[in-house]
């Protein structure tokens, strides 16, 4: 049962608009006209495409209702002047019938790992909903509150930055009273003032917080940990020498990782599904959300270990031959490429090979950091395959996908071959392809 919980003339009262057609139950809201399903709202948002041309085919898929700020085409219309804040005022309204903790988690790097792995964790002991995969941004926060069931205990939020002010817009929203900072790096850069300028815009959510609420912070990163100024709540540290961090750390030879979790909830042992080393301080972050949310030690190791991740992080699959592949093409900054390279280091193979896409939004620091993870990759002992980026400074250079699959060649037992880059370069075709037809 949605959250929303709304009758279609209820949604036009609340949005300051007008039903025109039968008054309908909802259930959902979508945006895409491609997850419409009988029940929904859809909104049609205006952005480089026109939402409201894709009304007819949310009809066809059974959407219950829908909002426009053009003429009704059928159905069930709610007509408002303008879409989007309508689905805020929305989403405000289902944020006001939720009794739950919202836990906000922001980051460089991680976030979307820390949401599927705090939300195993609560989920052993709580009802617990999440953001669906990376639905960070000013869409994606109303959409997740708006979906959140009804009886809810702790909500997810994945929240994204596109500058200044735009977390401190999320939280208004999503009202959280747990706040999770994975990582203060080099990523959107260019969208602030560098590094501090980073920390300045990720800070948004600590500031938020309310005096009994909780901040989550990476004691590992000292402008993640030195956010503990920017707020009144209760500071929970994870990380070496916090009160969650990790023994005795290992990795199979699928990259899952092993170790000893010790906090101040108590020592256990915990073995990872998802795959990296990195993953480690992810799951860290997760288990002090759930510790500090009284989820027990036991449920929050076991919550640890049935966690997926969401598609395209870390992916670790064999192809028919026996190759390894790593598909971690979701997006991509410094951070990440290094962690991701130093895992395909782990992996035991005699040919590892790295396809790299560019790092995109870094701003008058793109040169330099491309040409770091090139020299990593080297130091690594790892070959490069580099698409329609010569910045990395290394390896071999081609155009597009189909220039990555001929360089790579036949791949098959003995080879690991990891796939990375920002998503405007969809290198997950290049992982597709091997895994279809290795």
């Amino acid at each position: 049962m949605s959250a929303v919980e709304f009758r279609a003339d209820e949604v036009a009262q609340i949005v300051g608009g007008e039903l025109q057609g039968p008054d309908v139950a909802v259930s959902s809201v979508v945006h895409d006209s491609r997850e419409a399903a009988p029940g929904a709202l859809f909104v049609p948002v205006v952005a480089e495409r026109d939402g409201h041309d894709f009304v007819p085919d949310a009809l066809a898929a059974g959407a219950a209702a829908y909002l426009t700020a053009r003429s009704p085409v059928g159905g069930s219309a709610i007509c408002c002047d303008d879409t989007y804040e309508a689905l805020l005022r929305l989403a405000r309204a289902g944020r006001d019938r939720l009794d739950a903790t919202v836990i906000g988690i922001t980051g460089s790097v991680g976030k979307t790992s820390v949401k599927d792995l705090a939300a195993s964790v609560l989920a052993e002991e709580l009802r617990t909903s999440a953001s669906v995969r990376s639905f960070n941004n000013e869409l994606g926060v109303p959409l997740t509150i708006c979906n959140a069931p009804a009886d809810t205990e702790a909500l997810v939020v994945e929240m994204g930055m596109r500058g200044y002010g735009h977390i401190a817009e999320l939280c208004e929203l999503a009202r959280p009273s747990v706040g999770v900072v994975t990582a203060v790096a080099m990523v959107h850069t260019e969208l602030v003032d560098g590094l501090e300028g980073v920390a300045r815009a990720k800070g948004e959510l600590v500031e938020a917080l309310p005096a009994d609420g909780r901040a989550v912070l990476n004691a590992a990163d000292r402008r993640v940990a030195a956010m503990a100024t920017l707020t009144s709540a209760a500071v929970v540290r994870y990380g070496p020498g916090g009160h969650v961090a990790a023994e005795d750390v290992v990795l199979d030879d699928e990259l899952r990782p092993r170790f000893r979790l010790v906090s101040d909830w108590g020592t256990t042992d915990v073995a990872l599904e998802v795959r990296g080393d990195h993953q480690v301080s992810n799951a860290l972050a997760a288990a002090a959300v759930g510790l500090s949310s009284g989820v027990s030690l036991e449920a929050t190791a076991a919550g640890l270990g049935r966690a997926a991740l969401s598609p395209w992080r870390m992916e670790v699959r064999r192809t028919a031959a026996g190759a390894v592949v790593v598909n971690d093409a979701y997006n991509a900054g410094p951070a990440s490429m290094a962690a991701a390279l130093r895992s395909l280091a782990a992996v035991p193979a005699r040919r590892r090979v790295a396809v790299l896409g560019t790092m995109a939004e870094l701003g008058e620091a793109a040169e330099s950091a491309h040409r770091e993870i090139g020299e990593l990759a080297t130091s690594l002992g790892i070959e490069v395959i580099t698409v329609a980026e010569p910045r990395y400074g290394v390896g071999r250079g081609v155009d597009d996908v189909d220039g990555a699959l001929a360089a790579l060649g036949a791949v098959g037992a003995g080879d690991a071959v990891l796939v990375k880059g920002s998503r405007v370069v969809g290198l997950e075709r290049v992982a597709a392809a091997l895994l279809d037809g290795g």
